[in-house]
């Protein structure tokens, strides 16, 4: 099985400054996430970037690192800009890490792209049962209706679908905890970056949504496995600080 790892790691973040370098157990979060990747397998591993101090720090830890234009407006855009500079063939299966889940277990990272090989699939993801209530509600958490097949129906930060007699500390049997991972083929990223922004993925701020808009499928793989939290918050850090670091 063939596929690589592109992680996006843009310096600036409104709330986390710097996140990708954000020390957790004493290495940089970015860091945390090719190691990660490393142990799924993946031919190749490239952390893109915009700043050169995330270069210098990947090239460190001896890790591959390439400059990308500052302006791109998502990190699937940045990915892009890396396939056409490495000249990946558009039968290259790439994963889309992102720089900010430490925690993502490398089982998953190959669960997504063994299916899309069996399957013959160009653009997946993963998604989760939602532990409990709290996680469901927090906007921060992404959530994703799946048809009968397991494709995606709608991502949203919203707590959907909407239920009349929805009771509090209860999770809902129809919404799954989108995990940030994506799979594509070369040839299926370089068709969805040249799509326009959509107005669902304005609103909502989900770059998936670009697709759902243009009726591309987006296959959803179940996980089961180990926990896995996105760093947006200084809470989320030290959450995944004492699961790193519990001394």
């Amino acid at each position: 099985m063939s596929f690589n790892v592109v992680i996006p790691a843009r310096y600036s973040s409104s709330r986390l400054p710097g996140k990708p370098l954000i020390e957790i157990a004493g290495v940089p979060m970015v860091i945390h996430v090719a190691r990660k990747a490393k142990l799924s397998g993946a031919d190749e591993i490239i952390i893109a970037t915009d700043d050169e101090r995330i270069v210098q720090t990947v090239n460190k830890y001896n890790f591959k690192a390439i400059m990308t234009n500052s302006n791109h407006i998502s990190g699937t855009d940045r990915i892009h800009e890396v396939v056409d500079k490495m000249k990946w063939s558009d039968n290259t299966i790439i994963v889309n890490l992102q720089g900010d889940e430490p925690l993502i277990d490398p089982i998953l990272i190959r669960k997504v792209t063994e299916g899309m090989i069996k399957n013959k699939i160009d653009y997946a993801t993963a998604a989760a049962v939602f532990s409990n209530y709290d996680d469901f509600k927090n906007s921060n958490n992404v959530k994703v209706i799946l048809d009968q097949n397991d494709y995606a129906i709608y991502f949203s930060r919203a707590m959907i679908p909407f239920q009349k007699k929805f009771e509090d500390n209860t999770t809902t049997n129809y919404s799954y905890h989108h995990i940030g991972i994506y799979g594509y083929t070369a040839e299926f990223l370089r068709k969805f970056c040249k799509l326009p922004k959509s107005n669902l993925e304005s609103i909502e701020g989900l770059e998936q949504l670009r697709a759902v808009e243009n009726n591309l499928k987006i296959k959803i793989f179940k996980y089961q496995g180990n926990q896995t939290i996105g760093v947006d918050t200084e809470e989320d850090l030290k959450k995944i600080n004492k699961i790193l670091d519990p001394s």
